[in-house]
């Protein structure tokens, strides 16, 4: 069959953090695709705020780099697929892979493959790609590259690769530097025997095999992502299996649900570094961007108008973890940070409270989001929204926080399976390094959540490895209880691993809240009186509401308390005139926190300028009288 020889596509796969967009960020600048007078940012490729801020991944992305051969041969374009390692964000990682011939996994020598590591090998495998292994971060002080070597052939064995995926070429990198070997250096070192990924480029172009097509095969170009220009309305990236697409040529569209209709492609853009440049035509293997579908969806396909067959639809795993996202229904709402309307008409005149907003846009997420469902609820108002994980769900919320919505978010649940009559709940593969010191802590925490201790590996440099199988149900709130317990030096990644039959009750969260018991600002003197009760939440001078938690209990259960008491004034000399008592400082919770700290009947107010976390049932005493009805039910 022919073979386009001027072209290869592959994706960069690895945990998080493990080095690949900077070295995605080295081939770009070794390539040439950079005028030398360009400012360049690090981590070019992550454009999101929310990506530079967290310092992940969050989406899919593609680059394209001309790469001119050191024996002078014809230039060669490689496409690049810089994919997140963040296991939430797993159905990015699958739509890459559907537009690529081989994969190039990344893995960090010193923590060598980690959760993730093994999830995006796994799919890999499956589509029976070829790999290459690249170790980088060599220069690390603690690097051990012959383990870690080790440890990737064990997986590989472990995921049942065949011989000929298991005769992987292995690259040496520092990514940071921009320097890559095929010879491996001593540990803690920079590759001594090259100056530049000149090694890595010919390995790519050796073993990543390059398009292959039938001459006589009509147009087949499978939607891998979507995107949108204010010009152009939607744009479809596509990959060309067969034939050719032209700007201004005539196509069938194949939708999800098997209906065709014909449509213009209005404009053609192939990718050049990070720059999309206007193109004529793109042949077999070609990663491109088309304009003129206006509804385009992922995984649908673009054919030949005389003999349209579509390519299957890409399909994702299940979602694990789901919460209710709905309007916000707190006596607050629409009025501004300060709770007071007045001072922040300009800033509440963008608001979005409404419930056709919050839908019209978690129906618009729904378009390139493969890995995310929303169904209707009882509530005309809210919806149940259901992803990957915790992670994945609180980044949505937190771009619709920016987009100016209103929310009320509720506690994050688990999406169970019934199987052969019984209940199934989903279950993740908890990989945790601790100091030798913190390893009773975290048997401990883990012992509460019924997680179950697969392996432990003691690698003598004071650090401990642990595998637990743990219900993703007791790993909503973990995170925060395992940093204060390790003194924030654990580090802890997880997978999904399948669904296992119920585990039974968890309880994770074993103090109350202090409610709020009336509307008004909070006083330094009421909290003063209440700091011994517990943890505070507010500043002095927040605005609160009836319902509303302004802190963590020292006890288990709920207080209802008055943070707005003012001291009363006198004109009698006091004797503790003379007598400071100071504030402590409240502990601030992201929206991740918040989303951990909530039980069942509480939820979170989210708006552009606070996260308000709140009970269900506002009125003090509706949720006494709730409360009695369920103990006398008993």
């Amino acid at each position: 069959m022919p073979t386009r020889h001027d072209i290869r596509n592959v994706a960069i796969v690895a945990h998080v953090d493990h080095g690949k967009t900077t070295i995605v960020d080295a081939m770009l600048k070794q390539a040439g695709a950079f005028a030398a007078h360009q400012q360049l940012d690090d981590r070019m490729m992550d454009s999101n705020d929310l990506e530079r801020e967290k310092g992940i991944t969050i989406l899919a992305k593609n680059t394209a780099v001309k790469y001119h051969p050191k024996d002078g041969g014809a230039p060669i374009t490689i496409n690049i697929i810089d994919t997140p390692g963040h296991a939430d964000f797993g159905g990015e990682v699958e739509r890459g892979l559907s537009m690529v011939d081989a994969v190039v996994l990344l893995v960090d020598a010193s923590e060598g493959p980690l959760p993730q590591t093994r999830f995006v090998l796994r799919k890999a495998l499956q589509a029976k790609m070829p790999v290459i292994l690249c170790i980088n971060k060599t220069d690390r002080p603690d690097s051990r590259i012959d383990e870690v070597v080790n440890e990737t052939y064990d997986l590989f064995l472990d995921l049942d690769a065949d011989e000929d995926q298991i005769e992987f070429p292995i690259v040496y990198a520092c990514g940071r530097d921009g320097v890559a070997s095929l010879t491996k250096p001593e540990d803690g070192t920079v590759p001594a025997d090259s100056d530049s990924l000149e090694p890595f480029f010919s390995t790519i172009l050796e073993h990543v095999p390059a398009p292959v097509y039938d001459e006589e095969a009509p147009l087949q170009a499978h939607v891998t992502n979507l995107d949108a220009d204010n010009f152009l309305g939607r744009i479809a990236l596509v990959r060309v299996e067969q034939g050719e697409l032209r700007k201004g040529q005539t196509v069938a569209w194949i939708k999800r649900d098997g209906t065709i209709s014909n449509v213009r492609i209005t404009e053609l853009m192939m990718t050049e570094a990070l720059t999309r440049k206007p193109a004529e035509v793109a042949g077999p293997g070609d990663i491109c961007a088309v304009a003129g579908f206006p509804e385009i969806m992922i995984g649908e396909t673009l054919a030949d108008p005389e003999n349209p067959i579509a390519l299957p639809l890409i399909s994702v795993d299940e979602p694990a973890i789901s919460m209710t996202i709905g309007t916000n229904t707190s006596p607050m709402v629409g009025r501004g940070g300060t709770g007071k309307g007045a001072d922040a008409k300009s800033a509440v005149k963008d608001r979005k409270v409404t419930a056709r907003q919050v839908k019209d846009r978690l129906d618009r997420e729904l378009i390139g989001n493969v890995s995310l469902r929303v169904l209707d609820t009882e509530r005309p108002d809210a919806w149940e929204v259901q992803g990957r994980g915790e992670l994945a769900l609180a980044i949505l919320v937190e771009q619709m926080r920016r987009e100016g919505f209103e929310l009320t978010i509720g506690k994050p649940q688990v999406v169970t399976q019934e199987i052969d009559g019984k209940v199934h709940e989903p279950v993740e593969r908890m990989t945790i390094d601790v100091p030798e010191e913190h390893m009773g802590a975290v048997t401990q925490l883990m012992g509460v959540r019924k997680g179950r201790m697969d392996n432990m590996s003691n690698h003598g440099s004071g650090w401990v490895r642990m595998e637990f199988v743990v219900p993703s149900r007791g790993l909503i709130g973990f995170r925060t209880e395992f940093l204060t317990n390790t003194r924030g030096t654990g580090i802890a990644h997880s997978i999904h691993e399948g669904h296992e039959p119920w585990f039974g009750p968890l309880v994770t969260r074993n103090n109350g809240s202090l409610v709020a018991d009336r509307a008004g600002s909070v006083t330094p003197f009421a909290m003063i009186n209440l700091q011994e009760r517990g943890v505070l939440f507010t500043e002095p001078g927040t605005e609160v509401y009836e319902g509303m938690i302004v802190g963590e209990n020292s006890r288990s259960d709920d207080m209802d308390v008055n943070i707005t008491k003012e001291k009363k004034l006198t004109n009698m000399r006091a004797a503790s005139a003379d007598n400071t008592e100071n504030v402590i400082p409240p502990r601030r919770l992201s929206l991740e926190q918040s989303l951990e700290f909530c039980r069942d009947d509480e939820c979170v107010e989210v708006t552009p300028e606070a996260v308000r976390i709140r009970k269900v049932v506002l009125d003090q005493k509706e949720r006494s009288r709730t409360a009695s009805r369920a103990k006398s039910a008993k």
